[in-house]
């Protein structure tokens, strides 16, 4: 759970008599998912969903041997498909406006520092390999070429983790259009995206949770058309000399994130683009992060902040239109 929960349970629909609230729940990509929707018909649209998880793996996942990412990894380039086109494209684009701040080369400095598909004792590394290491990293070295992806120099390597999940949301969200669902929810690891409306007729609503860490105790944010996601520092990390380093690794300077954000939650009208940014965010920081929001408005993105004070006080910060209604 990356600091959101489905907010209440769905009833009986009132409002919409000929349809019935569905709900699908499973485990896949290392997390769990919940889709609900309202439909006229009870047949499961289980049996395609988990397809399509397992379609994206074998094209995305660094975890499964022979994916095509990995492939890329291994060798010099791949023939892009229908699920990794749109992926870097993506992060190039969100590179681009982001100065590199979200950077899907960073892969060798992830795997560095002990956070890795292969995770080995950690600790900091020392400034000349996160130096010579650095040498591989960079967004500019990736080529598309039509339907190929080139890297510029050997060495190159993609981590698609830091967006593959939000747009994992998304493809199963246009499944659900393609069948005819015009009211749904779908979570898949806390990056979610919302259509239309509940069976009470009100938008979907998600619980954010607030700075004593209770999402119960939380602040309720409603979605219609609007996806949202989360990033923290706050499970994958490890102590050194007084410091945490967090497993979210700057791509400019090669070092482990140690400030003094625990998480930002992130809506924008998709969950792709949600869950790019919010890796950008945390390494911009609160008010930095919340003034390239206001710089960038046709990007529609809003932010929730979560930190620690100069006194270790845990405080929030949000920008203008986060808690706005549909």
């Amino acid at each position: 759970m990356k600091g959101i929960f489905l907010a209440g349970c769905l009833l009986a629909s009132i409002h919409v008599a000929a349809q019935q609230t569905v709900t699908i729940s499973g485990k896949a990509q290392g997390t769990y998912y919940i889709v609900k929707y309202l439909g006229k018909d009870t047949t499961s649209l289980k049996p395609g969903i988990e397809s399509l998880f397992r379609q994206i793996d074998r094209s995305l996942s660094l975890y499964q041997p022979g994916s095509l990412i990995n492939r890329f990894n291994e060798g010099e380039k791949v023939v892009m498909d229908a699920y990794m086109r749109p992926v870097v494209r993506k992060a190039q684009e969100v590179s681009r406006i982001t100065d590199g701040l979200f950077d899907i080369t960073v892969k060798p400095l992830v795997d560095l520092w002990g956070f890795g598909v292969v995770r080995h004792k950690k600790g900091r590394p020392s400034d000349a390999d996160i130096q010579q290491t650095l040498k591989r990293v960079g967004y500019e070295k990736l080529i598309i070429r039509a339907k190929y992806l080139l890297k510029k120099q050997p060495g190159v390597e993609i981590d698609c983790n830091g967006i593959a999940q939000g747009y994992t949301t998304d493809v199963i969200a246009k499944f659900l259009q393609s069948r005819g669902i015009r009211n749904y929810l779908v979570d898949v690891g806390g990056e979610l995206a919302a259509k239309g409306h509940n069976d009470k007729n009100q938008p979907w609503s998600v619980g954010i949770e607030r700075k004593d860490g209770n999402a119960g105790n939380g602040a309720l944010l409603h979605l219609s058309d609007r996806a949202v996601a989360t990033s923290g520092n706050y499970q994958r990390f490890f102590d050194e000399g007084g410091t945490r380093f967090a497993h979210t690794i700057h791509p400019k300077t090669g070092e482990a994130v140690h400030n003094n954000i625990i998480t930002v939650t992130v809506t924008a009208p998709d969950a792709m683009t949600a869950d790019a940014y919010d890796n950008a965010l945390i390494l911009l920081g609160v008010e930095n992060g919340l003034e390239f929001i206001r710089q960038h408005p046709k990007l529609k993105l809003e932010a929730f902040f979560i930190y620690k004070d100069t006194d270790g006080t845990i405080r929030e910060k949000y920008s203008e239109g986060f808690f706005s209604e549909p």
